[in-house]
């Protein structure tokens, strides 16, 4: 553990990070999966992978390199993007500029990224380098996996080959491309509480599997992999926004096809009619997105003729989200790696309470905090820290009469100050037979301090309890 001046201090500083954080968010999004390219073909990535930066970290950063850097007049954030194999070259990569939106949120895409026949690899990553307009380096973030495909399945889909199939409450990109031009493809977005057509941005969806039977405004959802002819719920991740209850329907040489009932892949061609409707499809026009109508087919009834505008490719989408606070650390060293928790594991009870934060990137120099007290942490490996559980009574003075849970935040935070918070938290419950209504005090003995030791032992003993907020 760190000595006890500079605990101190340190608690003081995370104190007030907990009171008003300073976070500095890198989020990115991208694609499952990658078709690979063969011969002097380009296929770039689709949807492009995207980089947002949030949080009032950046802009408190910003002024502080201004004041120590006063000849840095066009200040900014600036980065590249390549492929986890390649080389340090930065040719290899694709430089990305940060350009501001309406919701003070800096974003860039690299729209030219592929993956040549020459690289034999089924999976990789994408390396992400940020740095500061005068050079200081920000960090290396890294994607999520990505599966390489050498082109869409047109077999029927296996339930066995899960990797290419989509399950219900998975996230995924719907895009539009007129003529099969690339130059002309178009994404679901959603813009100032409407649903757009974008040629720049793309939004990433939670796709529902729903009851069949059901109504808009009681949308019962069910586990299960997406299968055409099911009745599903797109609902934006970042706004929340929601389309209602569409018939995703398969799409052969313009086609929607109604009979047809198998489980959906990667970059399979598809439709969305509107559940309940006559013929009505989900359709972009230029920018909008609007209702069409498909024509019946007299000769074949189990088809309906669209237009290119209905015919929407899905492809499935990751996100990883890294935040830091640099507000308690003056350092010019990169805040790379930084520690992702997947998960907790607690064992044992009282004083010998023992957490294991499970995760990516962990290293010797991090610390886990509960709140603003520190834990003695123990590093086993870059995907697991154990760290023993600190007592309540380290959370001030008045945890003798306390009779409700307090929940914590957990966070992680580097030997020189630097903050990564998570968005999981521990809870210390009291016992049953404490809980506020009872009146455990009524009659409280002179040997009192004798029981309030006792009360605390039980209370230490078995009430640890966790829960992750999503």
């Amino acid at each position: 553990r760190s000595n006890p001046y500079q605990t101190n201090l340190l608690r003081d500083g995370v104190r007030r990070y907990l009171q008003l954080p300073a976070d500095q968010t890198v989020l990115i999004l991208h694609a499952k999966v990658a078709q690979k390219s063969y011969g002097n073909e380009k296929r770039f990535f689709c949807p492009p992978p995207c980089v947002y930066l949030s949080g009032p970290g950046w802009k408190l950063k910003q002024e502080q390199i201004k004041a120590r850097d006063l000849g840095e007049a066009d200040f900014r954030v600036c980065g590249y993007m390549g492929l986890d194999s390649m080389g340090s070259s930065l040719m290899e990569t694709q430089k990305l500029s940060f350009e501001e939106q309406p919701d003070a949120k800096g974003f860039s895409c690299a729209k030219a990224l592929y993956i040549s026949d020459a690289d034999k690899r089924k999976h990789f990553r994408l390396v992400l380098k940020l740095f500061f307009s005068n050079g200081q380096e920000i960090g290396t973030f890294h994607s999520k996996l990505i599966k390489v495909i050498s082109k869409p399945s047109q077999k029927k889909q296996s339930l066995k080959n899960t990797d290419l199939c989509i399950s219900s409450g998975s996230k995924v990109s719907l895009f539009n491309r007129l003529r099969s031009q690339t130059i002309s493809t178009r994404y679901l977005s959603v813009e100032g509480g409407a649903f757009i057509a974008s040629a720049r941005q793309w939004a990433a969806f939670t796709l529902h599997l729903a009851d069949e039977h059901c109504t808009r405004s009681e949308f019962p959802l069910r586990e299960g992999y997406i299968r055409y002819g099911s009745v599903v719920q797109l609902i934006c991740t970042a706004t929340g926004i929601t389309l209602p209850p569409l018939i995703i329907r398969k799409v052969t040489k313009q086609y929607a096809m109604l009979d047809v009932d198998e489980p959906i892949s990667q970059l399979h061609k598809c439709a969305f009619q509107f559940q309940g409707s006559d013929r009505m499809y989900l359709c972009l026009s230029t920018e909008k997105v609007i209702q069409f109508q498909a024509s019946p087919c007299p000769k074949e009834a189990n088809r309906e003729l669209l237009n290119d505008g209905s015919c929407w490719t899905i492809i499935g989408t990751e996100t990883v989200e890294y935040t830091f606070s640099e507000s308690l650390a003056c350092v010019r060293e990169p805040v790379s790696p930084v520690p992702l928790i997947t998960a907790l594991q607690l064992t044992g009870g009282g004083d010998v309470a023992m957490l294991e934060v499970q995760g990516e990137y962990f290293h010797a120099h991090l610390k886990v905090w509960f709140g603003d007290v520190e834990a003695e942490t123990m590093y086993r490996s870059p995907k697991s820290l154990v760290c023993v559980v600190p007592d309540v009574s380290a959370f001030g003075s008045d945890w003798r009469w306390l009779r409700y849970p307090i929940t914590v935040p957990l966070l992680l935070i580097r030997d020189d100050g630097l903050i990564y918070s998570s968005s999981f938290t521990f809870t210390y419950t009291p016992e049953q037979s404490f809980i506020p209504g009872q009146q455990v005090l009524s009659d409280i003995p002179q040997d009192s301090d004798k029981l309030l030791d006792s009360i605390h032992q039980e209370f230490t003993r078995t009430n640890f309890h966790l829960f992750m907020q999503s």
